[in-house]
Order: structure tokens, then sequence, then C-alpha cells
């Protein structure tokens, strides 16, 4: 067998030096760099030893699978644990070893696409399998496993995958933000040091980092190469970037427990969850490519078109009536919605959010024949029906608190949460609750023929062990799945405290916000974009006036924005003029023409000279046809803004590029626009429109602009 072994995928050489009894070293993951030889790979592996430097270790300083304080590794360490029982002077030898660990390598073995790395230490009573996999679309898969081989329990504390940086990648973005505000980014330089990120919320939450990327400076959307890290978990996580005086840059990324989460009997292993990665040198846009390849190769994705929604929240909130919702639904079924979801406010004493929760029975007050003669019209107009949910929470004012106080998730026997949105976390560990809530989730999908699950989470796990919740969530979701095939899952978490590539793996599409604001949402979607493509991130056209900002936005603009996804309505049709339904209808038959690029285009977004202007879009897989936004965000700083590059096209062909208004002409300063502007539709090679770009009027602030291309050449 090889001791130094290269994966090849997608573009991207991952190699690892596995000679040799030490823990291998990965000492390249980046760019393809072809079909070596075994002489050239060992004399890669050679070349890349670093030198000895004085006051340090009397070996050459590797950032290794695992590093360790045991191999001069003064940065945050791979692993760390601990053996209970006996203070520092009276444990047992294994105790001491287990908590200053020393693996050795104990080898290593390929299949060609994964790599399979065993690492061991007898006398810490320790085995650590690190596997790294690289996929078809160039997406670098990590996992560590830990076994207890000793003769006494063993509380693992910290496991995180790490992988090595080069000494150009000197900048990173990552994201933060908070509720209707997701995924906002952030950049600072490589520093000294380690920049961590920790989500605390029992689930990523609405700040967390999303995406680690760390790249050559000033990268942007199409230049630069950059190394993104995800780590697929919908739990409590740390992400790090770290930089020793030594020149050494790794990053890392694993889940945070508290002390008494993870405690390994003799023969017991634990399994880290995925932490993803991939490289580009096509800046960012080079990385969503590979992870939109990756989400979409992914078991069980949906293959069927993406139906047209409506989603009922902000058209009637908690106001539950049949005539009102029957109306709603042909006024949907006429503008061509698909699927209709009844959210929340139709289970048993739900008029406001601050009790029900938890009695998944249908409110006979409101509902005295159920929920049947909605669903049966809903059906009848040829549209499939939803229904919203929010299973691991409970209300204290609801049956089920009162019956199973016990139930509540508590850090303390005693000791009542705080609480958050007037609610509480269900025990969902508990096989009591746990069967409870599944079997009511299951006689509502018996008895009624629902085919989609709103899922929500609205609340934080804080004060309380929150792997457990995690672990049994994706166990129900996964039962109900497995009974009820038919059933898509939406993972909807506050809006987007949730998204995540690990509940991907179990749902239909994310809800990336609750912010319908268009100019909110363009900034959100473009950023979950990163990882997420399109066709799994709900896109709804909302009111004129947001629900969440209280801003008023043009028709044009909310349509555009909800164009570039999995489109759906957020709106009281019943109460729209008709001049706006037309337009809405138009939007609708565009979407469905557009679902096909929508579910296989690769994204692309132009770097600007400024952000009062962007430009985005998708481009068929064979550069056939294409969709750009051009959005006005802000006023232009320039009397006359630079023209609209259309990345991503094939510069070969000729595009015949034409000017989509949905509703009506967008607003513009100035007093005579570019000729192609009224002719609205212009002939022009894909590599001039990439390179060149079209020139554009002074739109005014929250304005957009939808262009379709086709190839004529």
């Amino acid at each position: 067998m090889p001791e130094i072994h290269h994966l090849r995928a997608a573009g991207t050489s991952v190699v690892l030096d596995a000679r040799g009894d030490a823990t291998p070293v990965v000492v390249h993951w980046g760019r393809d760099l072809g079909d070596l030889t075994a002489p050239q790979l060992a004399a890669l592996a050679d070349a890349q030893v670093p030198a000895v430097t004085a006051s340090s270790v009397d070996v050459p300083l590797r950032a290794r699978l695992v590093p360790l304080p045991a191999d001069g590794w003064s940065g945050r360490p791979g692993l760390t644990g601990w053996r209970p029982g006996g203070g520092p002077g009276d444990a047992s030898d294994e105790a001491r070893a287990a908590a200053h660990p020393g693996l050795r390598h104990a080898g290593t073995t390929s299949d060609g696409a994964a790599l399979r790395t065993v690492l061991a230490d007898d006398a810490a009573g320790l085995r650590v399998v690190v596997t790294l996999a690289l996929g078809a679309s160039g997406v670098l898969e990590s996992r560590t496993a830990v076994t207890n081989t000793g003769t006494s329990s063993y509380a693992l504390t910290s496991v995180a995958s790490t992988l090595p940086l080069p000494a150009r990648a000197g900048e990173i973005l990552d994201l933060s933000g908070h509720w209707s505000g997701e995924r906002r980014p952030q950049r600072l330089p490589v520093r000294d040091g380690v920049w961590s990120r920790e989500t605390r919320h029992g689930r990523p939450g609405h700040d967390a980092p999303f995406a680690t990327v760390v790249g050559t400076p000033g990268f942007g959307f199409r230049a630069g190469e950059t190394w993104v890290v995800h780590h697929a978990w919908s739990g409590d996580s740390a992400v790090r970037v770290e930089h020793l005086p030594s020149g050494h840059t790794v990053v890392g990324a694993g889940e945070i427990w508290g002390p008494r989460d993870v405690h390994l009997a003799p023969g017991e292993a634990y399994e880290s969850p995925r932490t993803l990665a991939a490289w580009s040198g096509d800046g960012l846009d080079g990385a969503s490519e590979r992870f939109h390849a990756w989400v979409r190769a992914r078991p069980g994705r949906a293959p069927k078109p993406r139906p047209l929604t409506l989603n009922t929240w902000e058209a009637v909130y908690f106001d539950h009536d049949l005539v009102r919702l029957r109306d709603l639904a042909d006024a949907a079924a006429r503008v061509g919605v698909e699927r209709f979801v009844l959210d929340d406010g139709w289970f048993r004493g739900r008029r406001d959010d601050r009790r029900g929760l938890g009695d998944w029975t249908v409110d006979a007050g409101v509902w005295p024949d159920g929920l049947h003669p909605l669903v049966d019209h809903v059906r009848g107009l040829g549209m499939d029906f939803g229904l919203w949910v929010e299973p691991e929470m409970v209300n204290a004012d609801s049956d089920l608190a009162r019956a199973h106080p016990d139930w509540v998730l508590r850090g303390a026997p005693g000791r009542d949460p705080v609480g958050w949105r007037h609610q509480q976390v269900l025990d969902l560990a508990r096989p009591d609750a746990y069967a409870h809530v599944r079997d009511a989730l299951v006689a509502l999908l018996e008895e009624y023929p629902v085919e989609y699950l709103k899922w929500d989470q609205n609340r934080d796990v804080l004060d309380a062990a929150s792997r457990p919740q995690v672990l049994a969530t994706r166990r129900l979701m996964d039962e109900l799945q497995a009974r009820f095939p038919g059933v898509e899952i939406e993972s909807c978490s506050s809006g987007g405290g949730r998204v995540d590539l690990d509940v991907l793996d179990r749902t239909a599409r994310v809800w990336a916000s609750d912010t319908n604001d268009a100019l909110e949402r363009e900034q959100v979607q473009r950023w979950t974009g990163l990882l997420v493509p399109p066709e799994l991130v709900g896109t709804h056209v909302g009111d004129a006036r947001s629900h969440t900002t209280g801003r008023t936005q043009s028709l044009g603009l909310r349509l555009v924005t909800a164009t570039f996804g999995h489109s759906g309505i957020e709106s009281d049709l019943t109460r729209v003029g008709e001049q706006e339904l037309a337009a809405i209808t138009r939007w609708a038959a565009l979407v469905r023409g557009l679902r096909p690029l929508v579910a296989t285009g690769r994204t692309v977004r132009a770097d600007r000279p400024d952000e009062s202007c962007w430009v985005h879009g998708l481009v068929a897989p064979d550069g056939s046809e294409a969709a750009f936004a051009v959005v006005s965000r802000t006023s232009t700083p320039d009397a006359v803004p630079p023209p609209a590059r259309l990345p991503g096209l094939d510069p070969a062909r000729t595009y015949r590029v034409e000017r989509v208004d949905l509703a009506g002409e967008p607003v513009i300063v100035g007093d005579v626009p570019p000729p192609w502007w009224d002719e609205r539709v212009v002939t022009l090679p894909g590599g001039l429109l990439g390179e060149v770009g079209l020139p554009l009027p002074g739109l005014a602030p929250e304005q957009a602009v939808l262009l379709r291309l086709r190839v004529v050449a």
C-alpha cells in the first residue's frame, strides 16, 4: 500500500503524507496537482517538511490530522478528554495518559476517493479513526471517530477536524446576524492567535458563521483562492482559524459539549458530524459551485419541480376562518399557486403565541369539522396541502405542559428555564415525550393528506444539554419520513436559525429568514447561496409593506427577489388589486418556466466596485440560457453607473438578452437611458457580456431588473 496518498476530484488535490508512525500530515489541499507518480509524491512530501527554528521542539513542527501537544503543537489540540475518578496524586497510569494522549499512526487505507487513518494510544486506551473523502464535486468530507479501548469511562471534551492552510490564505470571511437579518458577512485579516466562532443555541442560530472562508487577500465572488469550511451539524458548534507565530495556519471545526455530554464506557465510540470543506481557485462562486453540486447529489434530494407555494402566515396570522381561507385558496389557485400551507394557529387553543404548543390536535372550536373542509377545497383546486408544526416546543399554557410538567427540558431539577417567546423546549430525549409527539404527528398525517410540514423551532436550547435534543429531532424526522415517504419537511427555525447541510439531509428546503423585506432578503439569499442551492431556499413575495421592517417596496423588486429560489407568496391575495394580481400571475408563469434553470443552474455573482447595486444570476450547466437580477440597493455614487457585467456565460456563444418587466418599468434617474434599455433586447457574445457588460441607466434605490438570456448562436 502507498504511504503517500493523493485524492483528486473536480480540479482539487488532497495529498496525505502517511509515512512512519507519527500522525499523518495533509501536505497539500488545493489546486489539482495532476497525475503524480509515487516518486513525485514522495519528493513533494519531502519538500514540505519545514525547518526547525530556534527555541522550539527539536523536530520539524507539523500541523497533523489530529494536532496534539505531545507532537509539539502549542495551538488548540485536535482532541481533549480525561478519565473521571482519582485526583492528580492518585490517578492511574491510564488516566494520566488519557489526559495527555500521544497518538501513533496504525495505518492508512484508501479506496481511491476516501482515506481512512487509524491512530492509537494504547497507554491512554484510545483509538481514533479520521476519514477524509473527496467527492466528485470537490467537497472534502472529514469525520473523526474516537473509541475508548481503556478499562474505565472516558469523558470526551472536544474533537475538531483540522486542516492546514497555506501562508497565502491571509483573509477571513464568515457570517453573523440576528433574527430577520441572518447571514451578514464580516471580514478580517488572519493574525496571530485564534479567530473562533461558537454557536451555543442548541441549533446553529441566526448568528451562525455558516461558512468560514479563508482566502487570498481581496478575494471576491469571481476571483481569488478560497478555502471554505462548514460544520454540518444542527447543534452547538465551534469553528476556528488559528495562526501560530511559527507560521502555521489551520482551520478546525467540531461540536461544543457540556462537561458530561459525551462519556464513553469501555468499548464505546463517538463519531463526529461531518466537517465539509472546499477549495476554489475562482473565488466564492467556485466554492458555491462545488457545494451546490455536493448537496444536489445527496441521497433523497427531491427530483420533482419545486411547487409554487403560498404560506398563510402573513395573510391571516392566528385569525383562522374557513370562509376566509377558502377565499385565499381560490385566489392562490387563480394566480398559479401549487402548494397551500396552513401556518400557525390551527391546533387546540392557539389564538396567539402564548398557548397551545404541544397540543397537536385540531381546534374543534375553530374547525368543528376538522381541517377536512379546507384540505378538500385546496386539493380540489389542484394544490398540495401543507401544515405548520413545532414538535420540539411546548407552551406552559397547554394541556401537555399541565399534564406532564416533567417533560419540559431543564438544566437542573425544579428550575424553570427562562422563557423565550412564551415557550419551553420539550425534552424529546425522554422516550415518553418522544412517543407522544411522534404519535400525535402520525395521527395527523394518517387523517389528512398532508404533503408538506413546515417544521419550526422558535427557541434556543440554552440551559440544558442540547445534543440529545438534536439527535432526537433527527430521529423523529427520519421516522416520520420513513413512514410517510411522500411528506416533505421544511426547516424553519424562527426563520434562519437552523440552516445547515446536516438538516438538509432530512428536509426539502430551508426557510432562510422570517423577513420578506426584499432588500433584506437579497442579502440573506446572497449569502445563504454560498452553500445552499437556490431551489432549496424558500423565497416568498410579501406584502408591499414588510411585516418585519415596516419598509414599503415596489412589486417589481419583490417579484425579482423571490424568483431566484423556491418561489412562493406570503400575502393576502384577497386584498390585492387586479393589476397586482395580474403581475403576480405573469410572475408565477415565469417561475414555472425557470424551474429547470433554478434547479440545475450555476449561481453567479458579479464583483462590482461598490455595493449600491448587486448583479447575480443563474447560468444553465450547458450555458444555453441564464437569468440575472440587477438590484439597485441604494443611490449609485456615480452619475452614470458602471455597466452590469454578466459572469459565467459561455464566452464563445452569442446570447439574446431580454429585459423582463414583471410589474411595470423600474424607476430610473436621468433623462435618457442607454439605447438597449428602451428596445428591451440586445444580442451580444457571452465573452463581452461577462467582461464589458451592459450599460445601465441610473436606477432609483430599491429597484430591480430581471434579464433572461438565451443562446442564439
